[in-house]
């Protein structure tokens, strides 16, 4: 591993969700050089650069044949701490570790499999190559694949992280005109407005309930598409408020600290589509490369999204950094 980052995911397991397995390593989203490969290994070579995805395609199984899905049926998502064959590559001190995901990026060293990494381009910048490995990219693809946003749509983001950011920047390139970014943090707003954020919301600033701010800028209809990347559960709700009677369509991206919330089914029965997201439905072999292509045509610049650097020492650190109200990105120098 050369560099990786922090998500808000790695939190949660940290927190011991969705399963609370321990000692565990940290980490999903990241860059490195092949060091060697096993048996069987084909496709790659010693001294690849590579960045691991969650998700993997196999590019064989129903779910990867069709359009609908990007979730791999032979290669599923692993987040019980073990790889897919029931086993740890890691130990403390003689006790088994467990994995985040299909890997552990905060880590000087990972074992993954094949199916969950993805060769890049070897002139791609290290941050940007760790940015896009989940986050960025998760709310890119969000609004990309899974709506299906159509041009001069109207879209309101819940939550400017950098999956936020990545939404906005995604929503923008899909020909949306109105883009409504929802934040508490006011310094988000800058950052909003560098992916191509058209309006601004800061609900500590009004008494109004964040859907009727959406409505107010929206001549009172709501959006076409709300993108909720906080996983925060009230926020689900006004979400789902803010968009149109009978065919807003809502994604949830983000992760919420508990599997089960209350939803306002009411509101979905006035015809709104309420969709899970994971990984934005982006299809690590088919749609990355092109995200990566926009980042080298500087289409996509990511310059915006580190606020923090430090080194693997002080990974116990990111917590506390992630509270401060400049911060965006967190890089880990390994």
């Amino acid at each position: 591993m050369l560099y990786a980052s922090v998500c808000h995911t790695d939190l949660l397991f940290a927190n011991g969700f969705p399963i609370p397995v321990f000692p565990r390593v940290m980490g999903h989203e990241g860059v490195g050089v092949v060091e060697s490969i096993g048996e069987g290994v084909t496709g790659l070579r010693e001294g690849d650069l590579v960045i691991p995805t969650h998700v993997a395609e196999c590019r064989t199984c129903e779910n990867c044949m069709s359009e609908k899905t990007n979730l791999c049926l032979k290669y599923p998502i692993s987040y019980n701490g073990l790889m897919l064959d029931g086993s740890s590559r890691m130990t403390i001190g003689g006790q088994t570790a467990y994995h985040a995901f299909s890997c552990s990026t905060w880590c000087q060293y990972m074992v993954i499999n094949l199916n969950f990494l993805l060769k890049i381009d070897p002139k791609t910048p290290l941050p940007d190559a760790t940015f896009l490995s989940c986050g960025f990219s998760t709310g890119y693809g969000a609004a990309w694949k899974e709506p299906m946003l159509q041009n001069a749509s109207s879209v309101a983001v819940f939550g400017l992280g950098p999956v936020g950011l990545g939404a906005i920047k995604g929503a923008k390139s899909q020909g949306a005109i109105k883009v409504i970014g929802i934040d508490k943090n006011p310094m988000k707003e800058a950052k909003g407005q560098a992916f191509g954020m058209t309006d601004f919301i800061n609900p500590e600033q009004s008494d109004k309930p964040i859907a009727e701010l959406v409505k107010d800028l929206t001549g009172g209809m709501g959006v076409d598409y709300s993108l909720e990347c906080t996983g925060v559960p009230p926020l689900i709700n006004q979400a789902i408020l803010s968009t149109k009677l009978g065919t807003g369509k809502i994604i949830q991206i983000g992760v919420p600290e508990e599997a089960n919330v209350n939803i306002n089914i009411l509101e979905l029965l006035f015809g709104r589509t309420l969709k899970g997201s994971i990984f934005g439905g982006l299809k690590p072999k088919t749609d990355l490369p092109i995200i990566f292509e926009k980042c080298k045509n500087r289409e996509i610049q990511l310059d915006e999204l580190k606020s923090h650097e430090i080194k693997l020492g002080d990974a116990n650190k990111v917590s506390e950094l992630l509270k401060q109200p400049d911060c965006v990105k967190v890089l880990i120098n390994i």
